[in-house]
């Protein structure tokens, strides 16, 4: 992914700090829309007997995305896939008030929230379609028949490494790894990531409400893998 130079931001330098611009994560973190909406989301669910969908469900999901990505090997950057998971259920507020389909709101506001943040912290055009594409796309057929998992194939050919361990030394693939034509192909990378990461972060195992919920067991996470 090209490794742009902006005023007040240095990704190479963060990168060699080991801080995986975590400004950018920050960033989208303390933005006042996501926050509203973040709020929005755990006020509805508290006291939903269920899955939640607040802070520490996107965090988990990010940090099983990055992991999985890390095991497979996929040239994708930390703070992208962690963009992505932070804003994958986003738009679940939208869709308690409305009934309106919470990935497709959510890639509405997330896009409001990409804008949003400050200039020397912008994602790039390649990685702001990725990341729209993953939060619109993330409920899709991206699951094996048993655990909604995708098979270690599907991942591992896509913007894959190149048998060095660049992506998972640093957490950004390195310059010009990332032509402007696999945009689209890190989005549906990105979706398959966050979709994995979403079913795995759920502890069916341990979960009082596991009788009553609407999964079938063959879906259930019924033991720990992660």
């Amino acid at each position: 992914m090209p490794v742009g130079r902006r005023s007040g931001y240095n990704k190479t330098m963060s990168v060699a700090c080991g801080r995986w611009a975590v400004e950018r994560v920050e960033a989208i973190r303390n933005n006042p829309l996501f926050r509203a909406s973040m709020e929005r989301i755990e006020r509805a669910e508290s006291e939903r007997e269920f899955c939640r969908h607040g802070m520490s469900h996107v965090l988990d999901v990010a940090r099983i995305a990055w992991i999985t990505a890390l095991e497979r090997r996929c040239r994708v950057s930390k703070d992208v896939v962690y963009a992505a998971a932070l804003l994958h259920d986003v738009g679940r507020a939208e869709q308690y008030a409305t009934g309106e389909d919470h990935d497709v709101a959510g890639a509405r506001i997330a896009g409001e929230i990409l804008k949003g943040l400050p200039a020397s912290l912008q994602f790039d055009a390649a990685e702001r379609s990725a990341i729209l594409a993953a939060v619109a796309g993330h409920r899709g057929p991206a699951a094996s028949e048993a655990h909604g998992r995708a098979p270690g194939g599907e991942l591992a050919g896509a913007v894959h490494g190149s048998g060095e361990a660049d992506a998972g030394m640093t957490g950004r693939a390195p310059e010009g790894s990332l032509p402007d034509s696999s945009a689209q192909e890190l989005g549906e990378v990105l979706a398959r990531l966050v979709k994995e990461a979403d079913n795995r972060s759920r502890a069916c195992y341990a979960c009082p409400a596991r009788d009553a919920c609407y999964w079938p067991d063959e879906r259930k996470n019924l033991s720990l893998d992660i």
